[in-house]
């Protein structure tokens, strides 16, 4: 059965929209149609809005009904009200072919195949209570483990008192020490791993039930290290293999290579790798080689990443690891690249920043009856426009001398912010959405509750302009 798409939209978008679908219905299988919701700008509809001013029965043809992506309110009960399903569509119009082409995919981020250890390094010199509340955020941002770093030459009196409150609150432990006798400590206390085992120290396996992490001597002594491999899977051992991923300019390029010779000898065992050998020493934006990291971990199959966040440029490194590993796992079931998957690990640059281009622009800036000013950013600059003009500049200050503001505060506020954000999104090259926070990927945990405060501010300022000139 072929499908009929209902697009609800306002009376300035009415246009512009069927333009789009008629070139996108060419290349897909399905019909439309377009109902004009009955106000001028789409981004200001609500569903109660729809169900006030649209009968019901319009939507008996549908397959689905597509509503603006700006909608506010409960999607469900417009569901239930048109007894069809109802989704939300792009907030822009140039971005409804790829809305369109994806419908259908149903990609699971949920899954995932590397677990994250997250360390907590500086655990001697924190009460237990301050270790527990930050173990709590570190699961939150998706950590399966919680690593207790000890720090040489330091006293850690309350290692074990730490191990048994976290096992309390249901954590999975790992006690990360070269001393053996703290290692012995945590593992009697509950820990569930130890990082590291070392030749000398694989002792300790004979005296705990906790799974080591074992690491050789020195990395580069591969032999010596398959060797304890070998003994201990003869031995019916428990255990989780690490290479040791080392810092770029010290033999960065060559323990990778150790990782995929480990894998390729060793099919089967359990491996480890420490991100922060690489995102802690390179003064870098963490994300892409968290991609990069976990892209790896994914093709040589690594069961568990250790990641810090030490450094302050570090400090999403958890967040940014849990949503790679998820991408990869999910791409790789896929057999597709890591791409237009998700825009969580694109903090500073977006997949399609400018929608429009300036001659779109100019031709949407014909229709525009009214004096509300609309900002858009595309590669040529900042663009704001009205009913009687059309500016363009790469630089916000400039748009002062134009803006008919003067005498009034509160339309001054709203558009010099807008303006700045738009000033933003066109030096990095992002999406900017007028009304919209900038998107900054895992970075920046915006919830739903920030999204509607923020544009419920700008419709109030826009409301205050709107009394003030009436």
């Amino acid at each position: 059965m072929e499908n009929h798409y209902l697009f609800l939209t306002g009376k300035l978008a009415k246009i512009s929209l069927e333009k789009v679908l008629k070139d996108v219905c060419q290349k897909n299988d399905f019909t439309y149609e377009v109902i004009d919701i009955g106000v001028n700008v789409a981004a200001l509809a609500t569903i109660d809005m729809i169900t006030k001013k649209l009968n019901p029965k319009i939507s008996h043809n549908a397959t689905k009904i597509i509503i603006p992506g700006r909608c506010r309110g409960d999607i469900d009960k417009l569901s239930e009200y048109f007894n069809k399903q109802c989704v939300r569509g792009p907030e822009e119009l140039k971005d409804i072919p790829s809305f369109l082409g994806l419908q259908g995919k149903d990609l699971d981020l949920s899954k995932y195949d590397t677990k994250i250890i997250g360390e907590i390094t500086e655990a001697p010199n924190m009460k237990i209570s301050e270790i527990i509340i930050q173990a709590e955020k570190y699961k939150n941002d998706g950590a399966d483990i919680i690593d207790i770093g000890c720090l040489p030459s330091t006293e850690f009196p309350h290692l074990a008192e730490t191990i048994e409150e976290l096992k309390r609150n249901n954590f999975m432990v790992s006690v990360d020490s070269l001393n053996p006798d703290d290692l012995l400590k945590g593992a009697n206390a509950g820990a569930d791993f130890l990082l590291s085992l070392q030749e000398k120290t694989i002792w300790i396996m004979d005296e705990v039930e906790s799974i080591p992490v074992i690491i050789p001597d020195y990395p580069e002594e591969e032999e010596n290290f398959y060797k304890l491999i070998d003994r201990l899977i003869s031995h019916n051992k428990s255990f989780i293999a690490d290479s040791i991923l080392e810092p770029i300019n010290f033999g960065f390029t060559n323990s990778i290579v150790r990782y995929q010779r480990l894998r390729k000898r060793y099919p089967d065992i359990e491996i480890m790798m420490g991100i922060g050998n690489l995102t802690e020493l390179t003064h870098a934006d963490t994300a892409g080689m968290n991609a990069l990291l976990f892209g790896m971990a994914s093709e040589l199959d690594i069961s568990y990443a250790l990641c810090t966040q030490v450094s302050e440029h570090c400090n999403k490194a958890i967040i940014e690891g849990n949503f790679a590993r998820r991408i990869m796992h999910t791409t790789k079931n896929y057999n597709m690249p890591p791409k237009d998957i998700s825009n969580k690990l694109l903090h500073l640059h977006e997949r399609k920043p400018f929608p429009y281009t300036t001659e779109e622009l100019k031709d949407m800036w014909s229709n525009v009856k009214d004096k509300n000013y609309r900002i858009y950013v595309n590669e040529d600059g900042i663009h704001v426009f009205n009913n009687k003009n059309f500016y363009t500049e790469t630089d916000a200050a400039e748009f002062y001398q134009y803006l008919d503001i003067k005498n009034d505060d509160g339309h001054a506020y709203y558009l010099g912010m807008e303006l700045e954000r738009a000033q933003i999104a066109f030096q990095l090259g992002k999406r900017y959405d007028q009304d919209e926070m900038l998107k900054w990927g895992c970075s920046v945990d915006i919830s739903e509750d920030d999204i509607m405060k923020f544009k419920k501010a700008g419709h109030t300022m826009r409301k205050i302009k709107n009394n003030s000139e009436s």
